[in-house]
C-alpha cells in the first residue's frame, strides 16, 4: 500500500497521523480541540475523524502514539480517547489502544502536571516501570536517577530509550514498513544541564525517510521547537556529518507558525531567520516542497490578531511564502482551506516520483486523484 501523512484542521494545535506501508498507523500528538456545543467551531471532530479511520481498517488500536510534549495543544482529549493500562478508568471497550506510547524523557520527569499532561506522565511512567510498550527519547543521567529511584534497573530498560542521533527501533525503510526515523532532539546533556524541565525546548523533533519504489521522500517533524533548539539540531546533525537528516519534502512547521521558530524578532513585514534556521528552510528544502502550518489562518495586517504575541504570526508566513514561491514549493495554512462546514484534513501520499497531495476531488475510480508528485 502506499503511504500516506495526514494533518488534522485543530487550530494552533497539532495531530498528525501516518499510514506507512505495511498498514501500520502512527499517531503524532492529540489534540481534541473542537468545542463540540459551538457551530461555529470550524476545527475537526478529532475523535470522530480517527475513529472513522480505524473502522475502516477494522482495527482499535494505533501502532504506535508520539506525544512531542506535554503542552495541552499536543495531548488535549489523551485521558477521554485512549484505552490505558495504568488505572481502570482508562479501559471502557469504546477506547482505542496504543501498542507503544512515544514521549520525551520531559514528559517522565516534570512534576506538577495537570489534567492530560498529568495522565500521559502516569502512563508513560507506568509502561517504563513495566519495561514494556513504550519509547522514551533522550537518555539524560535524571532519567537514570528517576528509574534508580522507582527501584528500577536502568541497565534492563534502557532498550527502551532512544539517544538523539539514533534511529527509533523497528522501522527500517528497506524492510516492509518503508521508512525511517532518526531523532534530532532532545538532547540529554541540556535536561542533564537543566534545572527546570522546558516542554518546547526537550520535546521530540523528528526526521521521517519513506522509500517507495526506489524513491526517498522526507518528512521533518518539528514539533514546538524554537530558533534556538533548530540552530542546536542543525549544528550537531552537520557537526557529525548527517546532513543528510535535515533535507525535507515536507515539514511540519514547528510551533504554529510562530517567528520564535525562526528567529528573536518578529520583524515587521517578514521574519529574519537565525542564519542556521534559514539553511535548514532555504538550503536543505528539495524543489516544489511542502511546508505545512497547523494554526489558525495567518492574520491580515493591522488586526488585532497580527497584534498578538501568540502565533501564527504574519511576518514568519510571509518568509515561508516567500521561500516557498522560490522553489516552487507550496505553503500550507491548516485552517485556511475554504468550507461551508470545517476544513477537511491534508493528506499526502508518498509515491515513486516523491510527495503529492491527495485531493478529496475529483474522484478516479474508486481513488481520489492526487496532484503531480511535487517533491523526491
Amino acid at each position: 500500500m502506499t503511504a500516506r501523512i495526514e494533518f488534522f484542521p485543530l487550530g494552533n494545535a497539532d495531530t498528525l497521523r501516518l499510514d506507512l506501508a505495511d498498514g501500520r498507523k502512527i499517531l503524532f500528538d492529540y489534540a481534541a480541540m473542537r468545542n463540540c456545543n459551538d457551530p461555529q467551531d470550524k476545527r475537526c471532530d478529532l475523535p470522530v475523524e480517527l475513529r472513522r479511520d480505524l473502522d475502516k481498517a477494522s482495527r482499535n488500536y494505533f501502532d504506535a502514539v508520539c506525544i512531542t510534549h506535554t503542552d495541552t495543544d499536543h495531548c488535549k482529549g489523551f485521558g477521554d480517547f485512549f484505552w490505558l493500562e495504568h488505572a481502570k478508568t482508562y479501559q471502557s471497550d469504546d477506547r482505542v489502544k496504543i501498542n507503544e506510547l512515544w514521549v520525551p524523557a520531559a514528559a517522565i520527569l516534570e512534576e506538577n502536571l495537570k489534567d492530560d499532561a498529568r495522565i500521559v506522565r502516569a502512563e508513560a511512567r507506568h509502561r517504563l516501570r513495566e519495561g514494556k510498550g513504550v519509547r522514551v527519547f533522550s537518555r539524560p543521567e535524571r532519567l537514570k536517577q528517576w528509574l534508580e529511584d522507582q527501584g528500577l534497573n536502568f541497565e534492563q530498560r534502557k532498550h527502551l530509550i532512544v539517544d538523539a542521533g539514533k534511529l527509533v527501533p523497528g522501522y527500517e525503510k528497506d524492510r516492509a514498513e518503508q521508512v525511517e526515523f532518526f531523532v534530532h532532539s532532545p538532547f540529554g546533556w541540556r535536561q542533564d544541564e537543566n534545572t527546570v524541565v522546558s516542554r518546547n525546548e526537550d520535546s521530540i523533533v523528528m526526521h521521517a525517510t519513506f522509500q517507495e519504489a526506489g524513491t526517498e521522500s522526507r518528512l521533518f517533524l518539528g514539533s514546538d521547537a524554537n530558533h534556538e533548539i533548530l540552530s542546536q539540531i542543525v549544528q550537531t546533525t552537520r557537526r557529525h556529518g548527517n546532513a543528510d537528516r535535515l533535507r525535507w519534502d515536507i515539514m511540519k512547521l514547528p510551533h504554529h507558525c510562530s517567528y520564535l521558530s525562526l528567529g528573536p524578532e518578529r520583524g515587521t513585514d517578514e521574519t529574519v531567520p537565525d542564519p542556521d534556521v534559514r539553511w535548514l528552510f532555504e538550503d536543505q528544502r528539495e524543489e516544489g516542497s511542502y511546508i505545512v502550518s497547523p494554526s489558525f489562518p495567518i492574520p491580515i495586517k493591522g488586526t488585532e490578531d497580527d497584534k498578538s504575541n501568540q502565533p501564527p504570526h504574519r511576518q514568519a508566513a510571509n518568509y515561508h511564502r516567500r521561500i516557498s514561491k522560490a522553489c516552487d514549493g507550496v505553503f500550507e495554512v491548516t485552517m485556511e482551506k475554504p468550507s461551508k462546514a470545517r476544513p477537511k484534513p491534508f493528506i499526502y501520499k508518498v509515491t515513486a516520483q516523491g510527495i503529492a497531495l491527495e485531493l478529496s476531488a475529483p474522484m478516479v475510480g474508486n481513488t481520489a486523484a492526487a496532484e503531480t508528485p511535487r517533491a523526491g
